[in-house]
């Protein structure tokens, strides 16, 4: 990819098949889209839309497993569209923005609104596959750098620590600020000398704290609230 790199876990040898719906105006896009998912083992294109309008009941008949959506669509945008399976969903699909411009306001918008991660429309094939399996696998793509000059413009920079009601340990906050870095659980476990086990119960506990569906999100709140500063 021409932007930041994808973060996670690449499970290639997963036996259960993912399902993907592509959603984006432009069929050219989908088309190329459907060609490199339909090309590697394990990966199936279920659907497509033309338009975030179409994702609800495309996503409840269909039922994938990951929905690739793009960030600008005419009628009903990818924010919207993610907004709506999150909050309408019991168990919404994995969704991953795809954008243009990695500094879009649309792709921050998207990420609060649960989207897991996004891809640069010039990502390369294999690192858009490894994104479909990454947040198949239940990881987030964390993009460190993006995401701090998005949440530049947009986090609390200057005011109290808002984090701290959540009760967070602090072995937590600790493991926040490195996750908030990109850096994965072996990469953690290492940084803290704890045992990679240990790390996934210090994230697993975190995210419940903050009512963050996945890494992706629980950064974003940290940015939010002032506990972790974009710059300086």
């Amino acid at each position: 990819m021409s932007g930041p790199g994808v973060r996670g876990s690449s499970p290639e040898g997963t036996a259960q098949r993912i399902g993907v719906l592509l959603v984006d105006d432009e069929q050219l896009i989908r088309a190329g889209l459907r060609a490199i998912i339909e090309s590697e083992p394990g990966l199936t294109v279920v659907g497509e839309a033309g338009d975030g309008a179409e994702v609800p009941g495309l996503v409840s008949r269909l039922r994938p497993d990951v929905v690739l959506m793009d960030v600008r669509m005419p009628a009903v945008d990818g924010i919207r569209a993610t907004g709506h399976l999150m909050s309408t969903m019991d168990n919404p699909p994995k969704v991953v923005v795809v954008t243009t411009f990695e500094n879009d306001d649309y792709v921050y918008e998207a990420l609060r609104a649960g989207a897991s991660g996004f891809l640069l429309k010039r990502a390369r094939p294999e690192e858009i596959v490894s994104a479909v399996r990454t947040v198949s696998a239940g990881d987030s793509l964390l993009f460190p750098a993006a995401i701090r000059r998005l949440a530049a413009t947009r986090g609390d920079t200057g005011g109290q620590d808002r984090l701290a009601g959540a009760g967070l340990t602090e072995r937590e906050s600790d493991v926040l600020r490195l996750v908030a870095k990109g850096l994965s659980n072996v990469e953690i476990a290492g940084e803290l000398f704890l045992g990679v086990q240990t790390v996934k119960t210090h994230v697993g506990n975190l995210l419940a704290k903050l009512g963050a569906r996945d890494r992706t999100q629980a950064v974003i709140r940290a940015y939010e609230s002032g506990f972790i500063k974009p710059v300086g």
